[in-house]
C-alpha cells in the first residue's frame, strides 16, 4: 500500500525558501563572486533540503536531526554573513 502524505502549508514554505536561497547562491551571485564557499553554501541548503523531504529510509530516523542541522546551517549562514562583510552591519544596503 502507497501511503502519501500532503505537504503542509510550513514544509511549501520550507521548500520556497530554500529553493530561492539556494537559486540566490548557485546562479547570479554564485557565477558573479566565482566563491567555492557561495556556492557550496547553496549546495548544501539542497542537500539539507533533500535529506529533509525525500523519503531516504536511512535517513528517516534521524529526520528531527536534521531539522535541527538544517536550522543551525541557516544560522551558521547569516552569521558568517555578517562576519565575512562587517560592513554590512553599518551600511544601508548591507542586507542586499
Amino acid at each position: 500500500m502507497d501511503k502519501k502524505t500532503a505537504l503542509t502549508p510550513l514544509q511549501i514554505g520550507i521548500i520556497g525558501l530554500t529553493l530561492i536561497t539556494a537559486v540566490i547562491h548557485l546562479v547570479p551571485l554564485g557565477i558573479m563572486f566565482g566563491s567555492a564557499i557561495f556556492i557550496l553554501n547553496g549546495l548544501g541548503y539542497l542537500g539539507l533540503l533533500g535529506a529533509l523531504l525525500l523519503p531516504i529510509p536511512f535517513l528517516l530516523p534521524y529526520r528531527g536531526l536534521v531539522r535541527w542541522a538544517f536550522i543551525a546551517y541557516t544560522v551558521v549562514t547569516i552569521i558568517l554573513y555578517f562576519v565575512m562583510n562587517p560592513d554590512a552591519l553599518t551600511s544601508v544596503l548591507g542586507l542586499l
